[in-house]
Formats: C-alpha cells, sequence, structure tokens
C-alpha cells in the first residue's frame, strides 16, 4: 500500500502539532505530503463508482494510527487537518472529504478544505466550538440537508429514537470548551433544542442488521446508536462488504488503529454492550 511510505514520513514527524487551519490558510507540510500522496494514488481509481472511490480511499488509511480528540486540542476554534493519526469522527470526515476531490476530479488541497469544513461545521461556517457538528445525527441531518448523505434507517425498517439529546450541557465539565465558559454552554443548549425539536431520528435495531444486511449499501456511514442516556450515538465508521460478509472498517479505539474489523456488523454490535443499533447513511455522490 503506497500509505505506508506517507506513514513513516508522518511517524517521524509525529512531533508536530496538530495543525489549525481556516479556509483561507494553507496545510501545514506533514499533511500536505501526506495529501499530495494520495491525490497521486487515488488518480488510478477517480473514474470508479462513489462507492469504490469510498472503499479504496478508506483502505489507503488502512493502519493509521487511532488519536482520541484531535479536533480539541486548541482554545480557538478552526479546521483541524491532520492526515496522520486521526479517531472515528475524524476518519469518516477526512474519507468523505478526500473521496468527493477524487470522484469530482478536483484534486486539490482548497477543494478538500473547502469539502472537510462543509462536512464538519454547521452551514459550513466556522465560528466557534458549537458551530461544529458535535452529533452523529445532527451531523447526518446536516449532510443530508447539503445532499451528501442520505439516512436510509427507515427504508431499512428501523425504527425511531426520540430520547432527548443533551449529553454534553449534561456533562459541561467534561469538555474543556464548556467547563468554564457559560456562553458556549449556552449555544451547546440551543443547538441541542434545534436536534430534539426534529422529533427524533431513525436507525436499524442491532437485532435486525444480519436481516438487512443485502441492503446496506457498501461504504454506507455507519452509526453506532447507544443505550447511553442523552447520547445518540457511541462510535462511526462505513459499512463493508467483504468475500459475502457485512463487517465494518473504522478508526479502532481497541485497535487503536483504522482496520477492517474482524467481526461482522452485527457481531460488533452485539459486542458493544450499549449498543442499540446503527443508523445508516448513504453517501449520494
Amino acid at each position: 500500500m503506497k500509505f505506508k511510505y506517507y506513514f513513516i514520513l508522518s511517524a517521524m514527524l509525529i512531533m508536530f502539532p496538530v495543525n489549525l487551519v481556516s479556509q483561507e490558510t494553507s496545510v501545514a507540510d506533514i499533511d500536505k505530503a501526506l495529501l499530495k500522496g494520495y491525490f497521486t494514488y487515488s488518480s488510478s481509481y477517480k473514474t470508479e463508482s462513489i462507492e469504490d472511490v469510498l472503499a479504496q480511499t478508506a483502505l489507503y488509511f488502512q493502519g493509521t494510527p487511532y488519536v482520541a480528540n484531535t479536533l480539541d486540542l486548541n482554545k480557538d476554534e478552526g479546521l483541524v487537518v491532520n492526515l496522520r493519526e486521526m479517531d472515528c469522527v475524524t476518519f469518516v470526515e477526512n474519507v468523505l472529504a478526500l473521496s468527493l476531490a477524487t470522484y469530482n476530479e478536483k484534486l486539490t488541497e482548497r477543494y478538500f478544505v473547502g469539502k472537510l469544513t462543509e462536512i464538519r461545521y454547521r452551514n459550513n461556517q466556522i465560528k466557534d466550538y458549537a458551530s461544529r457538528l458535535h452529533y452523529t445525527s445532527d451531523w447526518i441531518f446536516e449532510n443530508q440537508k447539503n445532499g451528501l448523505l442520505k439516512n436510509i434507517s427507515q427504508q431499512l425498517g428501523g425504527k425511531k429514537e426520540t430520547k432527548q439529546i443533551k449529553f454534553m450541557s449534561s456533562h459541561q465539565s467534561a469538555y474543556k470548551q464548556l467547563a468554564n465558559d457559560e456562553e458556549m454552554l449556552g449555544k451547546i443548549i440551543q443547538s441541542e433544542k434545534i436536534i430534539n425539536d426534529r422529533g427524533g431520528f431513525y436507525y436499524l435495531p442491532k437485532e435486525l442488521i444480519a436481516e438487512k444486511a443485502n441492503n446496506i449499501p457498501h461504504m454506507a456511514v455507519i452509526g453506532i446508536v447507544t443505550s447511553i442516556d442523552e447520547l445518540d450515538t457511541s462510535h462511526v465508521g462505513f459499512a463493508y462488504h467483504e468475500n459475502g460478509r457485512l463487517t465494518f472498517i473504522h478508526a479502532s479505539s481497541a485497535k487503536q488503529k483504522v482496520v477492517i474489523d474482524d467481526k461482522t456488523l452485527t457481531e460488533y454490535c452485539l459486542s458493544q454492550k450499549n449498543c442499540k443499533g446503527v443508523i445508516v447513511a448513504r453517501v449520494n455522490r
């Protein structure tokens, strides 16, 4: 895999801090090299279907180290571009933004940065911590409005989750950007109200995943719905069909890297004590 060369490069430079960029600034050299390597690699499959582009892009980052909270290392909000290390959310966002660059044959840093901003922030605007899409169900809803995703869980026979989503505001001290900032907390509470005023979201219960596996699109975004009070999901990744089985490609905290899980998606969900099922969001383009 060509990624290995760039992984070595990133390992040599791992002491560099996470790079924060705005839409007007360029990406740091370390991530610029990784981006250039990806663009070279992806040019060979840019005319394939969006599912194949997504799969090839996700595989390109297989083995990338898992590092949590890479978006939260700085006090001031800005677009974090980090292709060296990823958590589950940034893995999905990076794969989507890079795949769109490849699929639309716009292999430029500017296009990638613009798409990453559009995917990660409400209304494509970086204002502050509260402008980032923190809850997966909200993230899917907003990216569905943008035309990128479609939550197909209801069509698959899913059910509606209607519990109140307010985990962040109920656990203020757990988030350093909220712990001592009542104004920011108020903005998060307002965002949670917007989410809850929608009346819930659809997901596929875990007992139906195996039955519906053939209807879950390859490389659909998967959100692991949790039974934890006030929280919608606990993990995200992509559905991955391999050798007649539906599994899951994701940045795994247990494996500490991006992997194709050795469990099926059903087995994975059953192994997580709080998993109620999955949101299935098809990528439209």
